[in-house]
């Protein structure tokens, strides 16, 4: 028979398996997905490693941390976020492939992950009935988490780059337009809008933005960015991320509570 602490037991152990959605989360969120960009370009290009090499290795690391992760069983600031900002890069270079290795047009590589990222919403939801992520607490649901986040890098840089090439703005100008649309977003939860298909928008909206903030950094003075290098903004930003990850590993602000019911759909 099942006793009172056998139970207390087990429900300390399924625990959410990523963060509270904090303002942290967010500027995390941020900061990888501009690191992102700018480090994929600065081994790809500014190393002379090339495309394929560099997707080969960080796939290779990305595939190692999720092993980790999958093998936590609690929400771990380290671990999550190390596999957040390497899936960063690796979306980064799915769509890097189709369009400079494949010669695939961005209007073609948005469509594809569009269409991709419905499918996986559609399948996550019809095997678990729910897309939120307040009940990441089984192998099931965090498989469906992690493959919809790399989905989203690389819409978020398909679209991304796609509306840069059809407007020809400058790099700080293109830091707007995802901004605007993260900010209608949540407008729209305010007054609302359901918060899964409010969180879901968000998540890929910051990836153009973070993208742009990159390229503005990075770019040279010339060409309207600030000149910091794809190096240069890749340290910062790395440093950055370390930073709030101790902050958060320390303070625990952003774990999320024992199990308890949500009515997220």
């Amino acid at each position: 028979m099942t006793t009172t602490d056998e139970v207390k037991t087990r429900s300390r152990q399924m625990l959410n398996k990523v963060p509270e959605v904090t303002v942290y989360f967010w500027i995390i969120k941020i900061l990888c997905t501009t690191v992102g960009e700018s480090f994929a370009d600065y081994i790809n290009e500014t190393l002379g490693f090339g495309l394929t090499n560099t997707t080969l290795v960080f796939s290779a690391a990305l595939i190692v941390t999720l092993v980790v992760q999958f093998r936590r069983d609690r929400y771990v600031p380290g671990v999550y976020w190390l596999a957040v900002v390497l899936i960063s890069v690796v979306g980064t270079l799915l769509t890097d492939n189709l369009t400079d290795a494949r010669g695939v047009p961005l209007w073609v590589s948005t469509t594809i992950f569009t269409v991709l990222l419905a499918a996986v919403f559609g399948a996550w939801y019809a095997r678990e009935r729910t897309l939120s992520i307040h009940t990441i607490k089984t192998t099931s649901r965090e498989s469906w988490y992690w493959l919809t986040v790399l989905v989203t890098f690389a819409l978020g840089t398909a679209a991304g780059d796609w509306t840069l090439e059809l407007t020809g703005w400058s790099p700080g100008a293109a830091v707007l337009l995802p901004l605007g649309l993260i900010l209608a977003v949540l407008a729209a939860w305010k007054v609302g809008a359901g918060p899964v298909l409010s969180f879901w928008l968000a998540y890929i909206l910051t990836r153009p933005l973070g993208a742009n903030i990159g390229d503005f950094l990075a770019s040279p003075h010339a060409d309207g960015g600030l000149g910091l290098g794809t190096l240069g903004t890749s340290v910062l930003f790395l440093g950055t991320i370390l930073a709030t990850v101790i902050y958060l590993t320390v303070t625990q602000k952003d774990r999320t509570e024992l199990v308890a019911p949500h009515t997220d759909l």
